[in-house]
């Protein structure tokens, strides 16, 4: 089975070598763990935002900026593409937000190949039928500040590995790199509703792709946060190919999926946030979604589309 730690370390190192004209810093920390800078203490740069979203897709995925990207005739924004052969492994098996690191004081939403390895969470690989052996762990964190050896070590006893073998790559929610990597979750997004509000078996989808508009960078992190969870919420497209079986209904399944069919849809982001107090567990999870679906039943040839681009609530999140 491939490994998605294995799989990711060829653009870590990619990201290594060509560290100075990525914007981006490389440290050691004195257990030995790596430590990249994407977004903390740096700028980052666009190129940065591709590959740290191609390690959180654990390496199985196509990851490119186009510029721009048509949400309408009025109103375009650069944009990422998503393309994956390994919708199950490389969304819900790396590319999910399932770890939230906390020690001492430092906190961040660990997303990445290293969850295969703490099975973090253990039910997500039960659910799609997914472990990785690898000696080495690669973390992205979505954090404000570094991590310190306090950090790396405990990562590196989750994972089994060697603390010399942790890899931790670190974007805040309000920098380049931190606004193109959540938007690079578009088609993660529609997989993950798929598994944890409507119970679909995810691994029927054989391919996926999906784009979703970069949002503008706020330097405000809670801002941040909903600018950028509304890209993909109003601005995101999916397509997935599913080898359905005969006691699927698609057609369901597929207008269910949009972030619209879900309760609360209709205010950006931040509202809906501030509402629930800050807590994303009182959020409906049905609304963690993209904008748009197109899903193709590989075994009927059926095609159906569900959902909508909402320019006009992009453009009063954005503050247009």
């Amino acid at each position: 089975m491939l490994s998605v730690n294995i799989e990711a370390k060829k653009t870590v190192d990619l990201m290594i070598e060509n560290a100075d004209e990525l914007n981006i810093a490389i440290s050691k920390l004195n257990s030995g763990a790596t430590i990249i800078d994407c977004g903390v203490n740096v700028v980052g740069s666009l190129k940065a935002g591709e590959l740290y979203t191609k390690i959180c897709l654990g390496g199985l995925a196509e990851v490119g900026i186009s510029i721009p990207g048509d949400l309408s005739e009025s109103f375009a924004l650069p944009s990422v593409k998503i393309k994956t052969d390994f919708p199950a492994i490389s969304t819900l098996g790396a590319q999910k937000a399932g770890w939230s690191v906390s020690v001492g004081d430092f906190f961040a939403l660990g997303s990445g190949p290293a969850r295969a390895l703490a099975k973090k969470p253990a039910e997500t690989y039960e659910e799609i039928g997914y472990e990785d052996k690898a000696d080495i762990a690669i973390l992205t964190l979505e954090s404000d500040n570094l991590p310190g050896d306090d950090v790396a070590e405990a990562i590196a006893n989750d994972c089994g590995v060697s603390v010399a073998n942790v890899y931790l790559l670190v974007a805040p929610t309000s920098s380049l790199v931190g606004s193109i990597q959540i938007s690079g979750r578009v088609v993660e997004n529609g997989t993950y509703k798929m598994l944890e509000a409507l119970n679909f078996d995810v691994t029927k989808v054989k391919f996926a792709a999906g784009i979703a508009p970069i949002a503008p960078i706020d330097p405000d992190g809670l801002k941040a946060m909903g600018k950028t969870n509304d890209a993909v919420l109003f601005g995101g497209r999916t397509y997935y190919y599913i080898e359905s079986d005969e006691t699927d209904n698609i057609k369901a399944l597929a207008e269910n999926l949009p972030s619209s069919a879900a309760d609360g849809y209709g205010k950006p982001f931040f509202d809906v946030f501030k509402e629930a107090e800050f807590d994303f567990y009182k959020i409906d999870k049905g609304m963690f979604a993209p904008a748009e679906v197109v899903i193709n039943d590989l075994r009927t040839g059926e095609i159906f589309r569900a959902g909508q681009i909402n320019v006009d609530l992009l453009k009063k999140s954005f503050g247009l």
